[in-house]
């Protein structure tokens, strides 16, 4: 699908901007509501919140595509990873040292991001052969497993760029790796919450939508580098003040 002939629908910042409002709505109501509460209303807030995800490992995708300097881009990634490593652990009570207390959730979705966009990088690399490309995405999906969304986040980006310019395997390819996610989520964490993980189906109307324009403003990029930890350092002093120095959800 070319994207850049539907001039009509959202751009980049847009997008981006819907996926910053459901993040900031599921985040809160993590904190203000924890311990996976099966209230019908949270549970809804949770789906909208759904929509971040896609849109980020998307847009990974297409900055891989576009960007003029991969090293650069990956490096000013993985710093945004430490800092938001810090904001994302206070914001829901999860120690600074990961596997304390658990293997699951043990650092923001900011690292298996940078991690995906290196991944891209090796796959497309001309000096490697097949099989250390294989090797290295092993690795790599090994050492994102303790993050938010886990390794799923780097093979959904690598999906996601490797179908580029056909929509349909994008999104079949994103879910097919959400659903796995799912299934672990029901297995080891919670039921309803691991099939709640499959409403990242909301996003792929707003993706189909994604018109090639990057959008007018070009303070985007900057804008979420601020709002990201700044959000989450507000989410964490929001637990304490709810609830103490206690951890709200998994990892914690």
């Amino acid at each position: 699908m070319d994207h850049t002939q539907d001039r009509k629908g959202f751009n980049a910042n847009q997008l981006k901007m819907i996926a910053i409002a459901a993040m900031t709505l599921d985040h809160a109501i993590s904190v203000v509501f924890p311990n996976y509460p099966k209230d019908w209303w949270i549970l809804v807030c949770h789906m909208i919140g759904r929509l971040t995800a896609p849109i980020m490992w998307f847009f990974i995708a297409e900055g891989y595509h576009y960007t003029h300097n991969v090293k650069k881009y990956a490096s000013r990634l993985f710093l945004f990873a430490v800092f938001s490593h810090f904001a994302y652990n206070f914001a829901f009570g999860i120690p600074f040292l990961p596997f304390q207390t658990s293997i699951f959730n043990q650092t923001s979705v900011i690292w298996p991001l940078a991690w995906g966009l290196t991944a891209l990088a090796i796959m497309d690399s001309s000096v490697l052969k097949h099989w250390m490309k294989v090797l290295l995405v092993v690795g790599i999906c090994l050492i994102t497993f303790c993050a938010d969304w886990s390794c799923i986040a780097v093979m959904a980006v690598i999906s996601i760029s490797q179908n580029r310019g056909d929509f349909k395997k994008q999104m079949t390819g994103m879910v097919a790796w959400v659903a796995f996610y799912a299934l672990v989520y029901v297995l080891f964490i919670d039921k309803v919450y691991g099939i709640l993980q499959m409403f990242v189906i909301l996003s792929i109307p707003f993706l189909k939508k994604y018109n090639g324009e990057r959008g007018s403003w070009k303070g985007m990029k900057w804008f979420f580098y601020l709002y990201y930890p700044l959000h989450l350092i507000l989410c964490g002093i929001l637990r304490i003040v709810l609830y103490g120095n206690i951890g709200v959800m998994i990892g914690s």
